[in-house]
């Protein structure tokens, strides 16, 4: 059986294929190329791949991707779909899932919410349900360095606490957006947020959200 990781995967392989290799997207001064090659290093070189956490090992993160990137475009496109090399632990189903679900998902949507006269997309249940697990799990690591108290409620009325502060905001939307949103993506973030106006001025424009 499909798992979400590996739809997600295919479809963010499709899109960049599509795109080409010099579209825009959400990620700051990143091309659809810089993208893939980003997607590439963190499955294939774990040599490297630290440097996305670790700031120690940041430049040789850049100097990896750097190569990558300059790679055929078709050739990266082939190794996201293929995915990681046979003994790499993301060839385990459950590893698979918990690291590369999310991941996946919000590229893809990094490629698609930055072309014009983009829609959202419809998750089925299993899939949201799956996003809001996630969500309950990291919502104060992506959400810890807020400038403001953030809590994060489903339209069911399920609630996550991503910041405690005060004053507090509370961002209303589906399990897909609200991940969009505490990830940095904001702008296009499809959510209602309640609280103070200055608070939520704040919270809007913040860059701190995310890893």
């Amino acid at each position: 059986m499909s798992t979400h990781a590996k739809r997600e995967r295919l479809l963010l392989a499709d899109l960049l294929e599509a795109a080409g290799p010099d579209a825009p997207t959400l990620c700051e001064g990143w091309s659809t190329r810089d993208l893939a090659a980003h997607v590439v290093v963190r499955e294939r070189r774990a040599d490297a791949a630290g440097g996305i956490v670790i700031k120690q090992l940041a430049s040789r993160l850049q100097r990896v991707q750097a190569e990558f990137a300059a790679k055929p475009y078709e050739e990266l496109i082939q190794l996201i779909r293929t995915g990681p090399p046979r003994f790499s632990p993301f060839n385990l189903k459950q590893v698979d899932e918990a690291a590369n679900a999310v991941e996946f998902y919000v590229h893809t949507e990094d490629v698609r919410r930055a072309e014009p006269g983009w829609t959202p997309r419809e998750l089925d249940p299993v899939f949201s349900d799956a996003l809001w697990a996630r969500l309950e799990r990291t919502a104060r690591v992506m959400g810890r360095k807020a400038p403001v108290g953030l809590v994060l409620r489903r339209p069911d009325g399920q609630t996550a606490v991503a910041h405690r502060g005060t004053p507090v905001v509370t961002a209303t939307g589906e399990p897909a957006e609200l991940l969009m949103f505490v990830f940095g993506r904001q702008e296009v973030a499809d959510v209602e947020l309640e609280g103070d106006k200055e608070a939520v001025a704040k919270l809007h424009e913040t860059k701190q959200l995310g890893l």
